[in-house]
């Protein structure tokens, strides 16, 4: 099996390093991950710069290549330039931190997963719900467990399976939650700070509030110890409103 790995974190990443530590024996993989951090970029593309691409070592071994570019530009370049054969399987992660509700859109994690879907591989994003102190050993023993399951049931074309794992040792997992995104938003907050020189910037945060029902979604899972997986796509129509909108016959 063929397994291309890609994060929006960096090649330099603890998560990519525990996923291809995890992986290596399940089949020949790839790395192609930016060279620096590229979190909450969303699904950003390279068109206006080159994209410079380095082989990288660690322990002295062949690791993968690191590019200058996106999330979303090393599954292009990887896929269309960099490597001798076609992936069978696009994980992206591990991400620090969880990409649940509204983060799935803002996540370079998952943009990543979305191109390879895109491209109609196979893909998964898959993250760790937490910023401090992750046991990088569960997720990756999580995604060890999902490939049988995903070569004996592939998932549909267009679609990408966002996997959000708990932060406790892999014993303490309650299991696996099929889950629907949640409906949330950030409610931001931004710092008014001054530099040395007087000049204003702004720090945002902010925290994650749900605007819909809560009941089994990926973020009321993972809360409950529950490895939640999302099957999500990238076609925005809202169906159900078409025909109302035709409907409105705006003339010229």
């Amino acid at each position: 099996m063929n397994i291309l790995l890609t994060n929006d974190d960096g090649i330099y990443a603890p998560g990519i390093e525990a996923l291809h530590r995890a992986l290596k024996d399940m089949g020949r993989v790839s790395v192609v991950a930016p060279d620096s951090q590229r979190s909450a970029v969303g699904h950003a593309i390279t068109l206006s710069d080159p994209i410079k691409s380095v082989a990288i070592q660690r322990d002295g071994r062949p690791f993968g290549h690191a590019t200058s570019g996106t999330p979303a530009d090393c599954v292009k370049l990887a896929v269309c330039a960099l490597l001798d054969h076609k992936p069978d399987l696009v994980i992206s992660g591990i991400n620090l931190g969880p990409n649940a509700g509204i983060a799935a859109i803002y996540s370079g994690t998952v943009s990543a997963a979305t191109e390879g879907a895109i491209l109609g591989l196979q893909s998964v994003a898959i993250s760790i719900d937490t910023f401090t102190d992750p046991i990088w050993e569960t997720p990756a023993r999580v995604m060890q467990k999902l490939i049988p399951v995903l070569q004996k049931h592939p998932l549909p074309r267009d679609t990408v399976l966002n996997v959000n794992v708990p932060n406790l040792p892999y014993d303490q997992l309650k299991g696996f939650a099929a889950t629907r995104m949640a409906r949330s938003r950030y409610v931001e907050k931004f710092d008014k700070r001054a530099d040395p020189r007087g000049n204003i910037y702004f720090w945002m945060d902010g925290d994650m509030e749900f605007t819909g029902e809560r009941d089994h979604t990926d973020l009321d899972m993972l809360a409950k110890g529950y490895v939640s997986m999302t099957p999500i796509g990238f076609d925005l129509t809202r169906h159900e409103l078409v025909d109302t909108v035709a409907g409105w016959k705006v003339s010229l």
